[in-house]
């Protein structure tokens, strides 16, 4: 009698699965709500999301505020609303180190298991992590009135520039998903994100006048993304051109939707 040894199967995949839209759009509110669920069991993590923004108002408005503008109070006419872009763009790093984490630790493993749209895991931490983002926003405007900060639009301002910020910070935030995604090890995160979001930040109209800096540089500002975030929000709630930084922040925006988000996913499909 012989015996046939068969050859060996590799482990199988989890079959694809389709998903309506209205279904993947639950399966997404659906993780949304676990990773905010979290803070309940973790409320260090709002301390996290207070500390930095109280940090960037103070340390900006009475570093910077006597040299450029004579007076905290002043400067923050200015300055809060670049401080703001900032701070939404450092905060999307939290979103790549909570994803690098969930996928070194097994979690997406487990959610692969299971019939859900294969971007619902990414976009609904992305969704959660901008919901903290509105609490960050909120903070810095409340330190900034205290400091003298004063919003001079009115209502459908402010709720305009809540509005494209959060829009911005989502579309971002793919940015920071790919990091996520890319790096073995969450330590790593902050390091490769840092590289991405400092020049970028610091390299715009956000801060200071733009009057001051070198001919090449002011090419660059001019078209920064964070330079027309902040030109918008400064609009929105002091005093300024509204429509066409707006609009420039949400081509950019949609740009970085566009190229970061499928490569993003396929990444994400390719590391788990």
């Amino acid at each position: 009698m012989t015996s046939q040894v068969l050859p060996a199967r590799s482990p199988s995949r989890s079959p694809a699965v389709h998903v309506s839209p209205s279904a993947g759009l639950r399966h997404t509110l659906t993780l949304a709500w676990r990773s905010l669920v979290q803070i309940r069991h973790n409320p260090l993590e709002l301390v996290d999301l207070s500390v930095q923004p109280i940090m960037f108002v103070v340390l900006f408005a009475f570093v910077f505020g006597g040299a450029i503008s004579g007076s905290p109070k002043a400067y923050l006419e200015f300055g809060l609303p670049g401080i703001i872009a900032q701070t939404s763009l450092f905060l999307t790093l939290n979103t790549a180190v909570g994803l690098n984490t969930d996928i070194t630790k097994g979690v997406f493993d487990r959610l692969r298991s299971l019939p859900i749209a294969r971007a619902a895991p990414l976009a609904g931490r992305i969704l959660a992590d901008v919901v903290r983002q509105l609490w960050s926003v909120l903070i810095l405007l409340g330190v900034g009135m205290i400091l003298g900060f004063r919003v001079t639009t009115n209502l459908l301002g402010v709720l305009g520039a809540l509005g494209l910020l959060l829009v911005f910070a989502f579309a971002f935030s793919w940015v920071a998903v790919l990091i996520g995604v890319l790096v073995d090890a969450p330590e790593k995160v902050q390091v490769f994100g840092f590289v991405v979001v400092f020049p970028l930040t610091f390299a715009s109209g956000a801060f200071v006048p733009t009057t001051s800096m070198p001919g090449w540089l002011q090419a660059w500002v001019k078209v920064n993304p964070v330079t027309l975030l902040s030109d918008a929000l400064r609009g929105l709630l002091v005093s300024g051109k509204v429509a066409a930084p707006a609009a420039g922040a949400l081509v950019w925006a949609a740009a970085l939707v566009a190229v970061f988000l499928p490569l993003a996913l396929r990444a994400f499909r390719q590391h788990t």
